[in-house]
């Protein structure tokens, strides 16, 4: 395993003052605090290679994690080892090896232009001048940014700093990827650029990857697993594709009537989920399905019918309100 977690843990210690003046002099004088669980005992191992989905709702304990797997915050419990080290050692070997990318946080300097910061990238990771070179060549071709290294990233879109954030975070070449929410507020042509680059460059340099995104175009066209943890704790690790075989047990079946009158009698084929017109979902158990259309072909009028799954985002939002694997 390139990443082995067991039972990894943080707690934080947090002050509680009572509302009011009295409650103010109170919390000088004699301060009381509470225990804040924000991981709880997650365990999970990843291989070499692999690009993993970490979801789970805002608070859920995603970045949290994340920062325990790099060093930046120690675990209260549990072991963590990366690449063979221990994270919150820090040392050189060990982060010469992964990268932590965060939507939000930027590592360029704001006034120069984005080659420069990579120039320093580079010495500070002793890459030396002709394979620097060569490494931001090909990464900016990578990412379709070849053309904007020599302008101030200040000038720069969003769409735009986060293609040189990933080029400044990944020109070390490092084995592990931590990125955490990589696409957050860009538009759909940068997103799909960004995917297509961490695609390519899982399959190029054999890179493992654990990705958390709110946007499931992200995990859908990047994670064959996911892991989805809810208020601290891991409640399910396994393939995409098993989600919704394990929490959606049934299926949509679209319906375009060649009379709009049959709408009223569908109800005894599925659960309607909405008629408009013509025009009828209904939700069928999976084991149902195929009895089901067949019925539907041979007693309704049909003008059209298709079967699919539920949007992969409903199910996963519906598993996170419910808070637990045996939904």
């Amino acid at each position: 395993m390139l990443i082995q977690v067991e039972r990894l843990s943080k707690t934080y210690r947090s002050s509680v003052k009572e509302p009011g003046l009295a409650g103010t002099l109170r919390h000088f004088v004699r301060r009381r605090y509470k225990e804040v669980a924000a991981v709880r005992d997650v365990s999970f191992g990843i291989e070499p290679g692999e690009v993993v989905g970490f979801l789970g709702a805002n608070g859920a304990g995603k970045t949290t994690t994340l920062k325990m797997l790099t060093g930046l915050i120690q675990p209260s419990g549990g072991s963590a080892r990366v690449a063979g080290f221990e994270p919150f050692q820090r040392k050189r070997t060990f982060l010469s090896r992964i990268t932590l990318v965060m939507g939000q946080k930027q590592q360029l300097i704001w006034d120069l232009p984005a080659i420069e910061s990579l120039r320093i990238n580079a010495a500070v990771y002793e890459i030396g001048d002709a394979e620097s070179k060569k490494r931001i060549d090909e990464l900016s071709t990578m990412l379709e940014i070849a053309d904007k290294l020599k302008t101030p990233v200040r000038k720069l879109s969003l769409g735009e700093r986060m293609k040189c954030e990933l080029l400044a975070a990944l020109l070390h070449h490092p084995d592990v990827l931590f990125l955490d929410e990589p696409t957050l507020g860009l538009d759909v042509n940068a997103q799909d650029t960004i995917r297509t680059f961490l695609r390519d460059y899982n399959q190029r340099y054999g890179a493992t990857v654990l990705l958390t995104s709110h946007y499931m175009a992200d995990i859908t066209a990047l994670c064959p697993r996911v892991i989805l943890i809810h208020e601290g704790s891991l409640i399910y690790d396994g393939k995409l594709s098993g989600v919704l075989a394990r929490f959606a047990p049934y299926r949509e079946i679209e319906i375009q009537l060649r009379d709009a009158a049959a709408a009223g009698t569908l109800a005894s084929y599925g659960e309607v989920q909405s008629a408009d017109g013509r025009s009828v979902r209904l939700l069928v158990q999976r084991e149902e399905v195929t009895r089901v259309v067949q019925r539907l072909f041979a007693e309704v009028a049909l003008e059209d019918l298709s079967v699919k799954d539920p949007p992969i985002e409903q199910i996963i939002g519906k598993i996170f309100k419910q808070g637990q694997a045996g939904a």
